[in-house]
């Protein structure tokens, strides 16, 4: 994959981090300490792996007495990015992970989205918005949906709350051709996805989303999502708790068997509903 502009700017913020620290005489396992997070972390970010957050870049800043030399980086670079401030880092890492799990309680992940779908879910957040921007923004998620139609492409492993599946979204076709596309992805071997029915009740994470992602040469990291808001965190024992969470709602899912039996019929229901209409 071609390195683009915005990786090279994130590369020359970890080049002129670790100028600074080396010219302040510290390690990368001292500057962790002072600034709250680990030695490994510090060469992520010199190394472009990782971005900062905010508050971080802020503690480094204090840290190396750069004048808000990283924050100012950090706030350029984020404005660039092609999303969301408080999802741009999860977007980024979705393209470095070897494992995606995801639980959506109420709406398809945007890594599963037709284009019809996402198209309803942005006009029924910007209605009175120009058709171009919401034509960017579904382009964007195209783009990232992109990522598990690649040879390298990560392991996806999905539960989804039967509440996605019966939900309308735009009409009866549009969910009709959502639902076939998601039991395309499974057929293909593309994605594996589960349903949590109705009928397993209550469940750890009630009405929130959580994506879980794994790395080859990094940590773990847990995605949540809340309004217009987002937390990416990767503190060993939060990302663990977090696990047991995904695993506890994975044994209350259907089979994958059942599951596509179930979002089969369930397309099969809008369809009818469709040809009523």
């Amino acid at each position: 994959m071609a390195k683009t502009s915005r990786q090279a700017a994130w590369e020359f913020f970890g080049t002129e981090l670790k100028r600074c620290r080396e010219e302040a005489g510290l390690t990368q396992a001292v500057l962790g300490t002072r600034v709250f997070v680990s030695g490994g972390y510090i060469g992520q970010f010199e190394q472009a792996i990782r971005k900062p957050q905010l508050d971080v870049a802020e503690r480094i800043d204090e840290t190396l007495q750069t004048g808000g030399l990283f924050e100012r980086m950090w706030r350029k670079l984020i404005q660039e990015e092609r999303f969301t401030a408080y999802f741009a880092h999860a977007a980024e890492l979705e393209r470095l992970a070897t494992e995606i799990y995801e639980f959506a309680p109420a709406v398809v992940p945007g890594l599963l989205q037709t284009p019809e779908y996402a198209r309803a879910i942005y006009l029924a957040s910007n209605p009175l918005a120009a058709d171009e921007y919401i034509e960017e923004m579904v382009k964007l998620r195209m783009d990232r949906a992109q990522l598990l139609k690649d040879a390298t492409r990560p392991v996806y492993w999905v539960v989804l709350h039967e509440t996605a599946l019966r939900v309308p979204v735009g009409d009866p076709a549009v969910m009709a051709r959502q639902l076939d596309h998601i039991a395309a992805m499974v057929r293909e071997r593309k994605a594996l996805v589960q349903v949590l029915p109705f009928s397993a009740g209550a469940h750890p994470e009630m009405g929130k989303m959580m994506k879980l992602m794994e790395f080859e040469d990094a940590p773990p990291t847990v995605h949540t999502e809340a309004v217009l808001s987002g937390n990416l965190l990767d503190d060993p024992a939060v990302v663990k708790r977090a696990q047991a969470h995904y695993d506890l709602i994975r044994a209350a899912a259907l089979s994958t068997e059942a599951s596509l039996t179930l979002i089969e019929s369930a397309a099969e229901d809008f369809r009818r509903c469709a040809s009523t209409t």
